[in-house]
């Protein structure tokens, strides 16, 4: 599979638990998983953006990764995470369009 279809791969399960997480009642290991899920991607986004050069986007996955990383996890309050994830799904499914790898990427 090609790199920019892992990517995009990557981009769409996390969009899919984010948006899952909107919904309240989930038990704790659903968000435990979320943040495992999110930050796996977002640091995948990132190293493939620091193999691309893209700076801006390595700072940007690179702070997504830190939010949702399961080992330090941030406590933030229920509605916060709410807006936080909102956010971030969307910022997501606007990278699958804008982060483009260039086609000799390997």
């Amino acid at each position: 599979m090609a790199l920019n279809n892992q990517k995009n791969m990557a981009i769409t399960i996390s969009i899919i638990f984010l948006f899952l997480a909107l919904f309240e009642g989930w038990p704790y290991g659903f968000y435990t998983l979320l943040r495992l899920i999110v930050f796996a991607a977002t640091a995948f986004l990132a190293w493939l953006a620091y193999k691309c050069q893209k700076h801006g986007w390595i700072w940007i996955f690179g702070f997504m990764a830190l939010l949702f990383n399961p080992l330090i996890p941030v406590h933030l309050g229920r509605e916060l995470w709410m807006m936080v994830d909102l956010f971030v799904a969307i910022f997501l499914i606007i990278s699958i369009f804008v982060f483009k790898l260039p086609e000799d990427f390997k």
